[in-house]
């Protein structure tokens, strides 16, 4: 165990750190920023928390007695009432979400198309582009539906994009230098579209409720077997979230 005890670790850099179990007392941790960090079970008590800014999977957050995660999804829902539809249970819900996908993602590539080309290349707060964020979005789709459901053990594209935590796998594309064009992006994203666009018109309550075959070999997900609409679920997870971090950075860009 490594005791920091009086140390000064002002503005050190943690990357791919391990503190399960660690103990912070009398720290201050002011302007810290975190990113694809685990606090699974963390207990902060006597804690200043104010002006912070958190965003990822919250759930079972309890501050001061109050479970806050229940909250924040009834606030979300209130302001986009079409974000309920992204939790369908039936064959025509799971059509309805992705009518509501491709709606909202036409008007956010309309919107990009507006600003010079170069631009649809910059990060903003050190999030993903606009093209890396079309580039992760078709690895989603090879992920979870041209593998998971549909079985291709090797679904990639070369510009595949994957979240940044994922360790470098044998066969999965990860080239951050690529730079393609929005069309290029667009011509690979449009296809992956169309693959889920087929399988929610022919979807079933049967079809949904079965269960996948476990994919061998490298990638993502793991060979297990999976319900088939959860693994369409986490489909309509991502296109919400990057859609929505897409309109948030193009705001910035276009001011």
């Amino acid at each position: 165990m490594t005791d920091f005890t009086g140390a000064d670790l002002s503005g050190a850099r943690f990357t791919d750190v391990t503190l399960h179990g660690a103990r912070f007392t009398n720290v201050g941790l002011s302007g810290v920023r975190m990113r694809g960090v685990d606090l699974s079970g963390g207990h902060l008590i006597g804690v200043d928390l104010c002006n912070a800014v958190i965003s990822g999977d919250v759930e079972g957050l309890v501050i001061n007695g109050v479970e806050v995660g229940p909250l924040v999804e009834a606030e979300l829902d209130r302001r986009e009432p079409e974000r309920v539809k992204m939790r369908p249970t039936t064959p025509e819900g799971f059509r309805e979400a992705w009518d509501i996908i491709e709606r909202r993602w036409a008007q956010t590539v309309e919107r990009a198309r507006r600003l010079p080309a170069q631009r649809l290349h910059e990060s903003v707060g050190g999030e993903w582009s606009f093209i890396e964020t079309l580039r992760h979005l078709a690895f989603a789709t090879d992920c979870w539906v041209r593998r998971a459901i549909l079985g291709d053990p090797a679904p990639w594209h070369p510009l595949d994009l994957p979240w940044d935590q994922m360790p470098d796998t044998p066969g999965v594309p990860r080239d951050r230098t690529a730079r393609p064009t929005l069309d290029e992006a667009l011509a690979l994203r449009h296809d992956r579209m169309a693959t889920v666009r087929a399988l929610v018109d022919g979807a079933t309550a049967e079809s949904l409720a079965a269960r996948t075959t476990p994919v061998p070999g490298p990638g993502w997900p793991p060979a297990e077997s999976r319900v088939v609409a959860d693994c369409l679920l986490v489909v309509l997870n991502e296109e919400w979230h990057h859609r929505a971090f897409a309109e948030r950075d193009l705001a910035v860009l276009e001011a």
